[in-house]
């Protein structure tokens, strides 16, 4: 049984939102395991890694070279949860600088499940 240390999980949502700045999709299977939940306002959960790749790659609303600034991130053995700014622009033309906060359930070292919270119902 592999044991996600503290410092782990943080370093798992520091890579998650690299990949996620740097839209390298292929790499989310690095960090969400495969039967992942990922549960964020305005959409139905997206359930294991393919579903949650594809709404990255064909569905987000968010621009390339928007960017997550992490103000803190606070974790335990199998859980961690962090929030800051997403700061960038709407595929719209319209900017973006939204409040997150987000909370993991860290398996096997990767995500099995993550939600997202916004302070109004906006991306």
């Amino acid at each position: 049984m592999i044991f996600v240390t503290a410092l782990s999980a943080d370093s798992l949502v520091a890579r998650l939102f690299r990949i996620v700045d740097d839209r390298s999709w292929g790499e989310l299977a690095t960090v969400f395991g495969e039967h992942a939940v990922y549960e964020r306002p305005g959409y139905e959960p997206l359930e294991g890694i393919d579903r949650i790749r594809h709404f990255y790659m064909h569905e987000r609303i968010i621009a390339p070279g928007s960017v997550h600034v992490v103000e803190h991130v606070t974790s335990g053995l199998e859980a961690a949860a962090c929030w800051g700014r997403l700061q960038g622009t709407a595929l719209d033309g319209k900017p973006l600088d939204e409040q997150f906060a987000d909370t993991y359930v860290i398996k096997g070292g990767r995500i099995s499940r993550r939600k997202t919270f916004f302070y109004r119902p906006a991306i």
